[in-house]
This record gives structure tokens, C-alpha cells and sequence, in this order.
């Protein structure tokens, strides 16, 4: 993998990112790639804020993967910092390639130069197979997630 370069997004990723965020049957139906002019004023919000990371992965120029890496200074855990992983993709052509291993790698790296003491994400109940992968990667299922919609 010595050919990837994990950098901060720029608004020239944002299509690639939003396909790829589009990519799968969750996404397709929360995404909408034909207008980007809300992501781009997402990520000009991200940008200014100095506790969000959102990366690309990029290969030969092109980016095959994404994250949004986000800490969070807290009062509990005897006022722990710890951070929180969001928006793992990868590009269909590099799955199985190890590329989703090296960004949450640089996720847990980035969380550990931040003083974080936990590295925490979640992943939709249908996932499954994501579930396998960030238990392989050393994460477990400790706690339920709820949403409220607004």
C-alpha cells in the first residue's frame, strides 16, 4: 500500500465521496450524488472545524476511500477525550485489498496522536459484514445505538 496517500478532503473529492457514500442499498436511498451543493457546504463546515477529519484515500490520483474521523473533549471518563469513526468507504474496485484496514488504522493512529482514550463508531444492524471487520480490527458490540430523526 505504499502508493496511498490518506489526506484531508478538498471540495475536487466530494463527487467521489458521495458515490462511494451512495454506493450500496442504504446509501442509495439517503444520498443524492446529482447535487452536491449540500455536501460542499458540509465540508466547508468539517473544514473550519478543527476536531473533524474527513479523509480521502487516494491511489494513482484517484480516491478509493473515505472517513470522517471526529473528537469529542468530554467530562466523563474523568474527562476522557475519545473520537468517533463515521463514513468508512471504500471504492468497490479495492475492497479486499486491505484499504478499509488502513484508514481505520489511521483513524485509531490520528485518535492516539489526539490523546483519545476510546475510538468508538457504529454501523447499521444490516451491516454485517462490517460487524466482522471491526471486530476483526479489535473493536467489540458493547453498548445499543438509538436515532430520533429531526
Amino acid at each position: 500500500m505504499g502508493d496511498l496517500e490518506i489526506r484531508a478532503a478538498v471540495p475536487d473529492d466530494v463527487p467521489a465521496i458521495v458515490a462511494m457514500l451512495a454506493d450500496d442499498p442504504l446509501g442509495a436511498q439517503r444520498e443524492s450524488p446529482d447535487d452536491l451543493a449540500p455536501y460542499l457546504v458540509a465540508l466547508k463546515r468539517l473544514s473550519g472545524d478543527t476536531n473533524q477529519h474527513l479523509v480521502v484515500a487516494v491511489r494513482q490520483g484517484l480516491v478509493v476511500g473515505t472517513l470522517q474521523l471526529t473528537v469529542i473533549p468530554g467530562l466523563s471518563r474523568k474527562g476522557a477525550t475519545r473520537s468517533i469513526i463515521e463514513g468508512v468507504r471504500v471504492h468497490a474496485d479495492e475492497r479486499g485489498s486491505g484499504l478499509g484496514t488502513r484508514l481505520i488504522e489511521w483513524a485509531i493512529e490520528e485518535s492516539r496522536r489526539q490523546d483519545c482514550q476510546l475510538v468508538q463508531l457504529t454501523s447499521d444492524v444490516t451491516r454485517t459484514d462490517a460487524h466482522w471487520f471491526y471486530e476483526r480490527l479489535g473493536f467489540t458490540g458493547s453498548h445499543v445505538g438509538f436515532k430520533l430523526p429531526l
